[in-house]
């Protein structure tokens, strides 16, 4: 009998099964005992019996003791087959953290006898591991990424997972995280079938190294250019296989003119954002050639369709924008370059390439791709305007493509992004440029007129006093010049022409010294706050020009946030303007990226408000000279022009952009200030030149003085003035009169005052001329342009300068200093 099938789990049958195998034994017992008539002759039977059925029931027992016993020592070297992996290494631990058995591909990654928690990865990534294990050992499995050795060349990912019959085992499975190129299996692909198609098809493919050489090509280009199908070209130089006659047209060296030209189509494999350690290899180059025979009817014609798809796959793994175009001039094919290039990512191709260009293009663009689709063989470009960026216009590359069935033009296009916005960059720095060179001009011309004008008012005004009926007039007459004189220096600070007294300064000094007239200027409603970086450099400006700015600054943010709230009808409304300093080091800005920006230190001047922000559309403009978006009489547009031209001209940047909030909505303007930070040593008396002022206004000793200017109304209140106070002064209509006077020799003059732009000789030609026959006489320049442009061009001993317009007094003064500093130097 067999039981095997019978047994419960500890390897006995049931209890029916074991009542029906005693009630059995007994009746043979009884049998046997009537039978034979001894009871002796029945136990013996009986016991036999018992022991027989007692075996059977036991031998299940053994058997499944042994399989445990067996079950406890398994064989590992069946487990190690059984992981074998070329891609993951796969290693098992026990509770103990031993390694117990591990694949080939983990010896070889590792090493054989090294435990997970052992190897050799960075801190970051050891600490990640052992939380996965932890993990792992409480929730069953466990994963990590972005495990990097502590020599960094090699970067895995993690997954452990719990196993076995008493959970007692981890395995762990690595895998290489391997950073992908955009050339990664290109070479494969060209080498395989799809070089076979394409080089029936006429289209060569061959990928070349930085330095030209040719790493691999398809099967078709070694035949066309060596003549022998089964010679590689890896290791050739690219540029010798080719040749170009007179006319550009580009030939194989071999067939020379004698075979078909061919189109080149140079494809940079490099991608534009790689990280820093792919960008450390240069990638290689596609290049691309076309044969211009290919006609319809050849030999792969019927096979073309074949080749679209895998063509496609070649494309949209190039940088470079292509798109395939049928008969019809319908668009069969782009890749992502290419609707990125259009701005068409999001909406997709249209049907056909004109309704990518502006109205007026589109017959134009239709016609070419026409042409190129049902003409012959050729290859050109064409300048269109896309729909969606109608004042920038874009080249576009056309070639007729034949033998790929469907397919017919193919088009090209670079995504000019980046060069878009450098051109718009140039020509708006070209045209500030030439609206600074008008405006220094013009203010030139009316620093002489406001010269003479206030000059005489000063005049007029010596001969009347207090209450006369005319001496209010004058006044008036002076004041609205010394008005028109603030609106030549906001153009020549914008042209940047203005003199400048540029002292070293810690910029939150200057902000305090017109925090109490901001407060006042920003009334109830807007809170005004300061906060300060620490440790700012200092930096080298004009104190007096740094305020004009911050004013000029608050100013335009109080009007915005004002004319925000109206435009929202808020009546009880609440603004907030904030000035805040940063310093920002050399490090710093090579992470900006600003291109126009030296990586240098500097301290930084934030000013921000809360209004609605500046219009995207004149955000290139604000800085243009009478470009204002007030009412009309409400400003003249000059703001911020000065504030830029001061800026510039003490070596600094300023930029404007909108603080965004939560939604993306506009929530403010925001005006960043860069100022180089002065790295020389501190003067310690800056401003001792203010006193020298008052010294020299008590100079009484007169002088000779030589005067020349060409402008005859400067030059006759110039000389009454200073005639009054004494001086002996002749005068001159330009250089060369003037260098005439010194030659003569008749008079020996203590100081010559003389204008900067004069027809014929100007004052510089003028001053070196006179310093080779007077080495030591001082020349008083006078001018509406500023001081350091005028030493850039003539820097020579004893030379001064007064900025154009002056009054009668300012002048005098000017050259009492001018006489006395001299008369100090003789002495």
């Amino acid at each position: 009998m067999s039981f095997g099938s019978e047994t419960d789990a500890e390897g006995l049958p049931p209890v029916p099964l074991m009542l029906g195998i005693l009630l059995a034994v007994a009746v043979s017992v009884g049998l046997v005992w009537l039978a034979a008539g001894t009871s002796l002759a029945a136990a013996a039977y009986g016991g036999a019996l018992i022991a027989i059925i007692l075996a059977l029931l036991l031998a299940p027992r053994f058997r499944q003791s042994d399989a445990d016993e067996n079950f406890q020592q398994p064989d590992w070297s069946v487990t190690a087959a059984a992981i074998q992996n070329r891609r993951r290494g796969v290693a098992v631990v026990d509770r103990a953290n031993r390694l117990t058995c591990a694949n080939d591909t983990y010896e070889k990654w590792f090493g054989a006898d090294r435990a997970p928690h052992e190897l050799p990865f960075a801190d970051e990534a050891r600490q990640k591991i052992a939380d996965a294990a932890r993990t792992a050992w409480r929730e069953g499995s466990a994963e990590c990424s972005e495990l990097e050795l502590d020599h960094g060349e090699q970067n895995f990912r993690l997954n452990i997972e719990r196993v076995g019959r008493g959970e007692d085992y981890l395995v762990w499975r690595f895998g290489e995280l391997v950073r992908q190129r955009s050339y990664d299996g290109l070479g494969e692909r060209i080498g395989g079938p799809l070089g076979h198609v394409l080089s029936r098809s006429g289209i060569e493919l061959a990928v070349v190294a930085p330095d030209g050489i040719v790493q691999v090509a398809t099967p078709g280009l070694a035949e066309r250019a060596l003549g022998e199908k089964d010679i590689p070209l890896a290791g050739q130089e690219f540029v010798q296989l080719l040749r170009s006659d007179d006319r550009d047209r580009i030939f194989f060296a071999r067939e020379g003119q004698q075979g078909s030209p061919q189109t080149l189509v140079h494809v940079p494999l490099d991608m534009p954002n790689a990280r820093s350690d792919q960008a450390s290899d240069p990638a290689p180059s596609l290049m691309l050639l076309v044969d211009s025979t290919v006609g319809i009817g050849g030999a792969w014609q019927g096979s073309g369709k074949a080749a679209i798809p895998q063509l496609e796959a070649l494309l949209s793994a190039l940088p470079l924008g292509l798109a395939l175009t049928d008969r019809d001039g319908r668009f069969l094919f782009a890749n992502k370059a290419f609707l990125r290039a259009v701005e068409r990512e999001d909406h997709g191709l249209p049907q056909f390439p004109s309704d990518l260009v502006v109205r007026e293009d589109k017959a134009a663009m239709a016609d070419t791709v026409r042409r190129f689709a049902k003409g012959a063989t050729s290859s050109g470009d064409m300048a269109v305007r896309l729909a969606n960026d109608k004042e920038e216009p874009v080249s576009i590359g056309l070639a007729g493509v034949r033998g790929l069935g469907d397919a017919a033009v193919l088009l090209s296009i670079s995504d000019s992004t980046e060069e878009k916005r450098l051109r718009r960059q140039v020509a708006q720095a070209t045209k500030m440029q030439a609206v600074g060179q008008l405006a220094g001009g013009v203010a030139h011309d009316f620093n002489n007129v406001l010269t003479a004008i206030i000059g005489y008012c000063d005049l007029m005004l010596l001969r009347h006093t207090p209450g006369d009926s005319d001496y209010d007039d004058i006044q008036q007459i002076k004041a609205n010049s010394n008005r028109a004189a603030s609106l030549t220096r906001q153009l020549l600070a914008f042209s940047r022409q203005q003199t400048l007294r540029p002292v070293v300064l810690q910029m939150p000094d200057v902000v305090s010294e017109v925090s109490q007239l901001l407060k006042r200027l920003m009334g109830d409603k807007i809170e005004f706050s300061v906060r300060h970086d620490r440790e700012l450099g200092p930096v080298r400006a004009d104190p007096q020009q740094l305020e004009q700015v911050i004013i000029n600054l608050a100013v335009n943010a109080r009007d915005a946030m004002q004319s925000h709230a109206a435009r929202l009808g808020k009546q009880d409304w609440k603004g907030r303007l904030t000035l805040a300093t940063r310093r920002v080091s050399a490090r710093d800005v090579r992470k900006m990226g600003i291109d126009i920006m030296p990586a240098d230190d500097y301290t930084v001047l934030i000013v921000q408000d809360t209004g609605g922000g500046i219009p995207g559309e004149h955000l290139n403009k604000i800085f243009e000279p009478f470009f204002t978006t007030k009412e009309q009489g409400k400003g003249t547009g000059l703001g911020l022009s000065t504030v830029y031209g001061i800026v510039k001209q003490s070596n600094g940047f300023i930029f404007a952009d909108n603080v965004t909030d939560a939604s993306g909505e506009a929530a403010g303007a925001r005006f960043t200030m860069y100022l180089p930070v002065h790295k020389g040593e501190m003067p310690e008396n800056q401003r001792g030149e203010d006193r020298e002022d008052t010294k020299a206004s008590e100079w009484a000793g007169g002088g000779t003085l030589l005067l020349v200017e060409d402008e005859d109304m400067v030059r006759a209140v110039a000389e009454r003035a200073l005639t009054r106070a004494g001086y002996a002064v002749t005068t001159a209509r330009d250089g060369e009169e003037g260098l005439a006077q010194i030659a003569n020799g008749e008079t020996e003059f203590h100081l010559i005052v003389s204008d900067v732009v004069m027809p014929a000789m100007d004052g510089p030609a003028m001053a070196r001329a006179i310093r080779k026959v007077k080495p030591k006489v001082p020349i008083l320049f006078m001018s509406g342009y500023a001081e350091e442009q005028l030493r850039n061009d003539i820097d020579i001993d004893n030379m001064y300068f007064i900025p154009k317009p002056f009054s009668v007094q300012q002048i005098n003064a000017k050259v009492s200093e001018v006489l006395q500093a001299h008369t100090k130097v003789d002495a």
